[in-house]
C-alpha cells in the first residue's frame, strides 16, 4: 500500500512539475500557458499528447524532439523528476496520515520548484505561485486549526513583509540601485505565513548564508550578474520547515541564554 502511495505521489509530482515548468518559462515572457499549446522550441511543431508524458516522452525520444530530432534541454526532465521526488519526500517526512504538515510541505516544495525556475532563469518571481501558495496555506490554517491561528500567521507575514520592505528602502538608498526585487519582498510574506515571525526571521538570516557561496562564485568567475535571492529565501524556509523542532529548540535555547 505504501509503495502505491509513493508511486502515485511521484507521478502526481511529475505532472505538476511539467506544469510548473510551462508556467515559469512562459509567465516571465508574458506568454499564455494555454495558447498556443506545447511546441518544439526549434521546429515549432505542435506536440501531441504522447510527446508530453512526463519523464517517459523524454526518455523514449532519447532527449530529442520527436519531429526535428534536435536535442531537448535536460531541464524538462530534471524539473519533473525533482518535483516527483519532493512530493515523495514530503510524504516520507509527514505521512501516512493526512496532516497540516504534509499538505503544507507539498505546497512549500512546489513553490520551491516554481521560484527556482523563474528566478534563476529570468530573475523574476511570478505573483501567481505566491498567491496560490498564500491562499492554500491560509485555507489549511483554518481547516486544521482555527481563525485565531490564521490571524497570527497573517500578522507574522505582514510584519516580515514590512521588515523586508524596510531593508529594500535602506539598500536602495545606500547602493543607489535596486537592492531587492519586489518578488523577494512578497515571498517574505509567504515565509512569515508558514513559519511565523521568529522562524521567518531565521529563514531570512539563513538565506543570506546560503546565497553567499553563489555570490562569491559569481564574483570569482568575473560574472556581473545579479544574484537571484528568491531561491535562497525559499530554500531556507524549506530547511527550517523540515527541521522545525530543531530550530525551535535552538531559538528557545538562545532566548534563555541571552536573557
Amino acid at each position: 500500500m505504501q509503495g502505491f502511495v509513493y508511486f502515485f505521489l511521484f507521478v502526481f509530482g511529475t505532472v505538476f512539475g511539467s506544469f510548473f515548468h510551462v508556467l515559469n518559462t512562459r509567465g516571465p515572457m508574458n506568454e499564455s500557458i494555454i495558447k498556443p499549446g506545447s511546441y518544439c522550441s526549434d521546429c515549432k511543431h505542435a506536440l501531441k499528447w504522447y510527446d508530453l508524458i512526463p519523464l517517459l516522452s523524454y526518455l523514449f525520444n532519447g532527449g530529442k524532439c520527436h519531429y526535428c530530432k534536435k536535442k531537448i534541454s535536460f531541464e524538462y526532465f530534471a524539473v519533473e523528476f525533482s518535483t516527483g521526488m519532493l512530493f515523495c519526500l514530503a510524504y516520507y517526512l509527514y505521512g501516512p496520515s493526512f496532516s497540516y504538515e504534509l499538505v503544507v510541505c507539498i505546497t512549500l516544495f512546489s513553490l520551491c520548484i516554481n521560484i527556482y525556475i523563474s528566478d534563476f532563469k529570468y530573475y523574476i518571481i511570478l505573483d501567481s505561485p505566491l498567491l496560490v501558495t498564500s491562499i492554500l496555506v491560509m485555507v489549511f490554517k483554518i481547516f486544521f486549526f482555527d481563525f485565531k491561528t490564521l490571524i497570527i500567521a497573517i500578522v507574522s507575514g505582514l510584519m516580515l513583509f514590512t521588515f523586508m520592505l524596510l531593508i529594500k528602502k535602506i539598500g536602495d538608498f545606500a547602493f543607489k540601485r535596486e537592492s531587492l526585487g519586489g518578488g523577494d519582498i512578497k515571498l517574505s510574506f509567504v515565509v512569515g505565513l508558514i513559519l511565523g515571525l521568529r522562524l521567518g526571521l531565521c529563514a531570512l538570516i539563513l538565506s543570506t548564508f546560503l546565497a553567499f557561496p553563489y555570490a562569491f562564485l559569481n564574483l570569482f568567475l568575473g560574472q556581473k550578474k545579479e544574484v537571484p535571492f528568491g531561491p535562497f529565501i525559499i530554500s531556507a524556509c524549506a530547511i527550517i520547515y523540515v527541521f522545525l523542532p530543531k530550530f525551535v529548540n535552538l531559538l528557545n535555547y538562545l532566548f534563555i541564554y541571552i536573557m
